[in-house]
């Protein structure tokens, strides 16, 4: 007896070559904070933060096994986040341009609803940028901005990480390019 079936075709990889994270490269996403003198008042080269709709979490991650590759990204729709690495050594991060809509009939027939309650336009394929952060520094993610990582070259790596207490319980979209899209993300550097 034979039996037949459609096999799955398998996810491209789409290979992307990273660019380095500096304020002008990254402002479509969000800030790049660096180091200033202390002392030096608040200004726009800090961290535009907006924690208002709840508690704000401040902790270190220890991350295992984040190869440079991605086939998901994320975005929170009502908070910025702050991602850095202890120690400062190089990290990846894949981005995509907020999409978040006020309503469905103001936007098109792509959007759909995310389980935590708000309006977006998937992500495209296209429009992902990888930046490597490298050093002493952190991105600030702008609410909204679709994120994928951190991904890193060693075993583990420890990072802070600014959001609210219950950001990835109540405020957590995440886009699946492989079921979607038929594409996982290959970071080339």
């Amino acid at each position: 007896m034979e039996i037949s079936g459609e096999s799955k075709p398998q996810p491209l990889n789409m290979k992307v070559k990273p660019i380095e994270a500096i304020p002008e490269s990254f402002k479509e996403y969000g800030q790049v904070i660096e180091a200033s003198p202390d002392g030096e008042g608040f200004g726009p080269k800090d961290a535009q933060l907006n924690l208002s709709q709840g508690i704000p979490r401040f902790y270190i991650m220890k991350l295992e096994k984040r190869p440079l590759k991605f086939p998901t990204i994320t975005h929170h729709a009502s908070v910025t986040q702050c991602l850095g690495s202890i120690g400062g050594g190089d990290w990846y991060l894949g981005v995509a341009k907020p999409s978040i809509v006020e309503t469905k009939e103001n936007a098109g027939s792509d959007v759909v609803q995310s389980k935590c309650g708000h309006f977006y336009v998937p992500p495209a394929v296209d429009k992902v940028q990888v930046f490597r952060i490298s050093g002493s520094k952190f991105i600030k993610l702008n609410i909204g901005t679709w994120h994928a990582g951190p991904l890193f070259k060693p075993q583990t790596m420890d990072f802070y990480n600014l959001e609210l207490s219950n950001t990835n319980v109540v405020d957590h979209t995440t886009h699946n390019f492989k079921q979607q899209d038929g594409v996982v993300f290959v970071i080339d550097d």
